[in-house]
């Protein structure tokens, strides 16, 4: 039994990081401080001043532990690692890790390669970037080989020349193929420089020689060439347009940051700007947790974001002073291995970038908060206002059923499952008929909701419930009027659940024009979210339970008159299968034919005879139907 006052008085007065405990054992929340003792016994101490956040989180600590550390800094990384892996409820965080795409380029080998990369080492090759886009690095790649004619093969060069032939880029006219000796070293070199000047940013030469060669092309009334030439022209523009944004203060590296935030939501934006240039630009959302200042926000951005990053500028520029400022630097110094400094500009063009990347986080937020409403009115907004139809308060996990089959055959039943508005697919079901003969739906219907609600009660009754079948519907809609809604009120009422029922019903284009709800029909907007949101699961669970029943058609259809013979498994069947032609004659062979196939003996070659003796034959073919 955890004592909180016991515990408490033996928290050291040393740098480290505590980990709040919920109801379940769960992490939510962790934090790092300088001095332990001090820290975490302010949460319980009674008194003014603390926030909301605080005082709810409180209340549901059940214990706590923590780790010391050596510093701060180190307090500060083990907090943002533990915040990564375990994601506490009550810790701002980055919504999703990213890793950025680079361009490298191996300078440091006789004949340099250019290839996509996600991962900087500290080896002889150049990095550039980041970019925000693994396409846009690719496309950069491919217009670099057309270039420029760079290899893209693994060979070691020159070690490796003249003993494998040249690849498909030599023939295609992009690669120079230093693998048969047709460049040289010297030449090829003079290649990967402008290949890094290109990503460098200057471009000015490249296109002075295209557009020369395309003139020199048309005059020629070479006009092939000419538009190959004119569209490569064109793809250096498009690169060197992305790259408008310049920075006056010269050729350092450096990251331009600025914050937006709105009650839960928040966005950090990032322009990428290296040698003067911006190479890229992103946004991050974070949620925020309840209280969270935009000091702190940007904090913890900071912290989570430079966590991931392989490279980290020398300079960060912020648009407000951040927490523990001094303690990060150090860190991202350590980690780099250059010296990292984060600067609030006032004035100037610096300032001017800061503003430029506060109006794009603005305008990103509002974007974003535009789509999830959106996406809200669609999903949970929608099945608001059907409950609003019916009567319910809310409904959050919906489920519908379908029978399918043709004329009774191969009967089966689906499910699938609706969460807040939105398909839950790991819990949809499929249902094999047992059951019921013919084409009875009623019935059939009738069979897997009781399957399904009474493996759900059962479920219940366990312990520690984890299958999908524990969690029983707040609502079960029907594809049809009264009928399947009274199947489906019996098995509820027989097996003492209450789970309201919903009917949808048909116009004559068999179009759903209302709901039936306890034998009343009520008219829908055919306009509104509730019935787009029907529709959708109509289609679903029908789409769900015709491709079931294709697939067990098929099995069902693909059926051997061997398959009748008692006796006779598998194994046999696929003897006698290799051993005749047909099945004509098999029927056709005397016992001592059957019994000399291997694996058969006088016992099954009897039953075989006797079985198309008796007049024994494959049954008649089903006809497909959709």
């Amino acid at each position: 039994m955890f004592d909180l006052q016991e515990e408490l008085k033996k928290l050291p007065a040393h740098p480290g990081v505590y980990l709040m405990h919920g109801e379940d054992d769960e992490i939510i929340y962790v934090g790092k401080a300088i001095n332990l003792r001090n820290r975490v016994r302010q949460y319980f101490q009674s008194g003014r001043g603390k926030s909301g956040k605080i005082l709810k989180m409180v209340s549901h600590i059940r214990w706590f532990e923590y780790i010391l550390t050596d510093s701060e800094a180190e307090a500060l990384v083990l907090e943002c690692n533990l915040i990564k892996e375990n994601r506490p409820h009550y810790n701002t965080m980055l919504m999703d890790d990213k890793t950025y795409p680079y361009v490298k380029v191996t300078v440091g080998e006789a004949f340099p390669r250019v290839f996509l990369t996600r991962r900087l080492k500290k080896d002889k090759s150049r990095y550039f970037g980041p970019y925000t886009s693994a396409g846009a690095v690719r496309d950069v790649i491919g217009l670099i080989r057309k270039l420029y004619r760079i290899r893209t093969c693994q060979r070691n060069l020159p070690r490796d020349i003249g003993l494998e032939r040249a690849c498909l880029n030599y023939h295609i006219h992009q690669c120079d193929a230093p693998c048969q000796g047709y460049i040289s070293q010297e030449e090829y070199a003079a290649h990967v420089k402008e290949v890094l000047e290109f990503l460098s940013g200057h471009y000015e030469k490249v296109l002075a020689r295209l557009k020369g060669e395309m003139e020199e092309a048309a005059e020629k009334l070479d006009f092939e060439t000419a538009v190959q030439i004119r569209e490569l022209y064109f793809s250096v523009l498009k690169v060197a347009e992305k790259q408008k944004i310049t920075d006056a203060g010269g050729t350092e590296d450096r990251d331009v940051i600025a914050l937006a935030v709105k009650d839960a939501d928040a966005v950090a934006e990032i322009f990428f700007i290296r040698g003067g240039r911006m190479v890229g630009r992103d946004h991050v959302q974070l949620s925020v947790a309840e209280g969270d200042t935009p000091e702190q926000v940007l904090t913890v951005f900071l912290q989570q974001f430079y966590a991931g990053t392989p490279f980290i500028p020398g300079q960060i520029l912020l648009p407000f002073e951040a927490e523990d400022m001094d303690a990060l630097a150090a860190i991202l110094t350590e980690r780099s291995g250059h010296r990292v400094s984060f600067v609030l500009p006032q004035k100037g063009e610096k300032a001017k970038l800061v503003s430029l990347a506060e109006q794009n986080a603005k305008n990103a937020l509002d974007k974003d908060l535009e789509k999830d409403r959106r996406e809200r009115e669609r999903t949970q907004g929608a099945v608001q206002e059907l409950c609003d139809l019916i009567g319910l308060p809310y409904a959050r996990r919906m489920e519908a059923y379908d029978i399918s089959n043709v004329s009774g055959f191969a009967s089966v039943g689906a499910m699938v499952a609706y969460e807040d508005g939105r398909p839950k697919k790991s819990d949809y079901r499929k249902f094999r008929i047992r059951t019921v003969q013919g084409p009875d739906d009623y019935a059939s219907l009738e069979e897997v909701l009781t399957r399904r609600l009474t493996h759900g009660v059962e479920e219940q009754k366990q312990v520690r419930a984890t299958h999908a079948f524990s969690s029983l519907p707040d609502l079960i809609m029907m594809d049809g009027g009264k009928g399947q809604v009274g199947v489906a009120e019996a098995v509820i009422g027989r097996l003492g659940l209450s789970i309201p029922v919903c009917g949808m019903v048909k116009d004559d284009r068999h179009r759903t024009r209302g709901l039936v709800f306890q034998n009343e029909e009520i008219p829908i907007d055919t306009h509104g979210e509730a019935f787009r949101l029907i529709t959708r699961m109509q289609d679903e669970v029908h789409r769900f339970a015709i491709t079931y029943h294709r697939g067990v058609r098929g099995k069902e259809q693909v059926h051997s008159v061997l398959d009748d013979i008692p006796g006779v498994g598998p194994v046999r069947r696929r003897a006698l299968m290799r051993a005749f032609a047909s099945p004509e004659e098999i029927r056709s062979a005397s016992e001592e034919e059957l019994a000399a196939v291997p694996g058969m003996d006088r016992r099954a070659a009897k039953k075989v005879a006797e079985f198309f003796a008796k007049g024994g034959s494959a049954p008649e073919e089903q006809e497909e139907e959709e």
